[in-house]
């Protein structure tokens, strides 16, 4: 299990880790999401003794990562892949670091071949496409076959069948009992991976939750109904909604889609389904409609994104700009 307990990092006047705490358990795989600039990197760099933090603590089996004994055989790490001789082989930068930790010589071909590797083994590292390193990075992790994975963006590069590999490859690991910590900008592989999500914004927690109940929390939760009276429905449920409103209660809205059905939000499917009987309306579909984890960490995070797009940043040149000064060309 990985343990961060108010753990806070800073670079100058620049704080990329604030007071943050979670847990990573064993047994599934958490997803580590934010938007840039939100400390997913930094903390990883923490809690593997690359960096100091300046105040609380982050351990790995109750262990920090500098304390460990022949570290590779208990975390494997994957933060930056082309961090590799560039005039080793494959063969042999995986050699190297199975000698520095007692692992046997057959244990670099068993990772060759479990990442697909293996025709390429003796081939120097320097040569590979993204793909192939991210391979070799993989491998590496997986080398001392720890207990504990900890993987930075590890599908980047993948080709489709890569990315359908690891994303088996991280369940199964999680399914046999191992911590698997993994940071993605992917929110689709995400929510076809992760089975926990630990979000954070600006250095701090923002959640700490199932995916299942990220999703919950996000507004484009809506039902999507059909009948031959749309506009006596939507009457009815704009007026229940409006009879007796609870402090609490979300507001209901119904709008209508291109091709004539209602488009719900603020009510569930029952009580629609519970309304229309009473008012004698026809229902031919009523379907919950459940909100992507993209518009569900869209909405969490909305207020810690770093950068923002402007709302002409996608529209078309109208003019011919100025061509950039060398000094500006510099700053850049």
């Amino acid at each position: 299990m990985i343990e961060v307990h108010d753990l806070s990092k800073r670079y100058g006047d620049k704080t990329a880790v604030d007071h943050l705490t979670f847990a990573v358990q064993p047994g599934r795989v958490t997803g580590f999401l934010g938007p840039n600039g939100a400390g997913k990197s930094t903390t990883m760099r923490l809690i593997l003794g690359l960096d100091r933090p300046n105040s609380g603590s982050a351990t790995i089996g109750g262990v920090a990562y500098q304390s460990l004994r022949e570290p590779l055989r208990k975390v494997g790490a994957l933060l930056e892949a082309r961090a590799v001789h560039t005039g080793r082989s494959a063969y042999n930068h995986l050699l190297c670091l199975a000698q520095s930790q007692g692992l046997p010589r057959g244990r670099v071909s068993e990772v060759l071949s479990l990442v697909g590797l293996t025709e390429v083994a003796r081939k120097r590292a320097g040569g590979f496409s993204l793909g192939m390193g991210q391979r070799l990075g993989i491998a590496a992790a997986l080398l001392g076959d720890p207990q504990v994975l900890i993987l930075d963006e590890p599908v980047n590069g993948l080709d489709p069948e890569g990315v359908l590999w690891i994303r088996n490859l991280m369940k199964s690991l999680a399914a046999s009992g191992k911590t698997v910590f993994v940071s993605s900008h992917l929110m689709s592989e995400m929510a076809q991976t992760a089975d926990h999500l630990i979000v954070i914004g600006r250095g701090r927690l923002i959640a700490d939750e199932s995916v299942e109940a990220v999703i919950a929390t996000s507004s484009g939760q809506s039902v999507l109904v059909r009948t031959p009276q749309p506009a006596q429905l939507a009457k009815e449920l704009e007026r229940g909604s409006n009879a007796d409103p609870a402090e609490d209660a979300v507001p209901v809205s119904v709008t209508t889609a291109d091709d004539g059905a209602l488009i719900v939000r603020g009510m569930s499917a029952a009580e629609i389904g519970e309304k229309a009987s009473a008012a004698r309306v026809v229902l031919h579909e009523l379907t919950p409609q459940r909100a992507s984890l993209e518009e569900a960490f869209m909405e969490l995070t909305r207020e810690s994104v770093e950068y923002h797009t402007g709302p002409d940043a996608a529209a078309p040149p109208t003019g011919l700009e100025p061509e950039p000064s060398p000094e500006s060309e510099a700053a850049e």
